[in-house]
């Protein structure tokens, strides 16, 4: 954003050796300013959550992280190793699922995951069954690995894809979009094996245009718009960055609004009996006293309290704007 001066980690997401960090990373498409001097530092063991709406520069990012466009400027490490020079060290301790698989659509889903393999070096082929087997299972697919490919729905695809980059442990797994295309359950099903994969040791770097996704499997978060970060973080340190929302309940909703705006409460609401506003900065002991002073102007409160900031709150506080779940 103009006359945002750039974020510097919080505490907590620097615990540890870095994974991925960067430093001033830039990428130019001619005229087009793609991702602008990114500082970026993914803690090693966290499920790393790269949020941002489509066009905020997460998967240019992404490119550059793996080694399959150059930088104009600044530097990015991942695993230790300046990318893209250190591409062939690191390439094989990472699995990567980027603007969805590339399959074989004449290849069933097994033949696909077997010939993923068998391009891999470090793969042991007699234990090459074992190990498909394993990751088709890991993601649903096995009463559909006979099918070919080009039969599969697109969240079948991405399961696929998914699948051959969990053919062998890696230190790092680059998820982008993870679950497009697929239904409710299947997308609790990958934040279920997402969290599995962090409880083993592996770092996830989870790029999504879902808040709703972030804030239900990731540790760490970090802000894109504009091709700019915003800020990064803990997910709670992002969500408690926002002001939470008073949240009244009375039958006197005209006079508890005149006392709360009287009382520096901002953004007022009403919607039947319940009266909804910004907090005011301020320590929380003023919570007291805006319910006392709501008692005396004769306001039957029956509830009232203050409710937690989601990160969709933390978002439209960052950039002034809403932000498009949808996509």
């Amino acid at each position: 954003m103009e006359g945002r001066s750039r974020p510097e980690p919080w505490p907590g997401a620097t615990e540890g050796a870095p994974v991925v960090e960067t430093r001033a990373l830039t990428k130019r498409f001619g005229g087009q300013l793609a991702v602008d001097g990114l500082d970026l530092v993914v803690p090693r063991g966290s499920v790393f959550g790269f949020l941002g709406p489509n066009g905020s520069g997460k998967t240019t990012t992404i490119r550059m992280l793996m080694g399959l466009i150059e930088p104009t400027s600044g530097t990015a490490r991942v695993l230790g190793e300046e990318m893209p020079r250190g591409t062939r060290r690191v390439l094989p301790r990472v699995g990567a699922l980027i603007e969805g698989p590339a399959l074989y659509g004449f290849l069933s889903g097994r033949d696909n995951l077997t010939r993923f393999d068998a391009a891999d070096p470090t793969a042991d082929a007699r234990t090459r069954r074992a190990r498909v087997g394993h990751a088709l299972d890991r993601v649903g697919l096995t009463g559909a690995a006979g099918k070919k490919a080009r039969a599969y729905s697109l969240g079948m695809k991405q399961r696929l894809g998914l699948a051959a980059a969990l053919l062998q442990p890696r230190e790092l797994l680059v998820l982008d979009e993870p679950t497009n295309g697929l239904d409710p359950q299947g997308m609790r099903e990958i934040r279920t094996l997402v969290r599995s994969l962090a409880s083993e040791g592996t770092t996830v770097f989870l790029s999504s245009h879902l808040l709703d996704e972030i804030e239900q499997v990731c540790t760490h978060v970090a802000v894109m718009a504009r091709g700019r970060l915003l800020i990064q973080g803990t997910v709670g340190e992002l969500a408690s960055s926002a002001r939470g929302r008073l949240a009244v309940t009375t039958p006197d909703t005209a006079e508890a609004v005149r006392v709360l705006k009287e009382h520096g409460v901002n953004d007022l609401a009403v919607l039947d009996d319940r009266v909804t506003g910004e907090l005011p900065a301020g320590p929380a002991t003023e919570l007291a006293d805006l319910n006392a002073a709501l008692v005396r102007a004769d306001v039957r409160v029956r509830a009232f309290g203050a409710e937690r900031a989601s990160l969709e709150d933390a978002f439209v506080a960052l950039t002034g704007e809403g932000f498009d779940v949808a996509g």
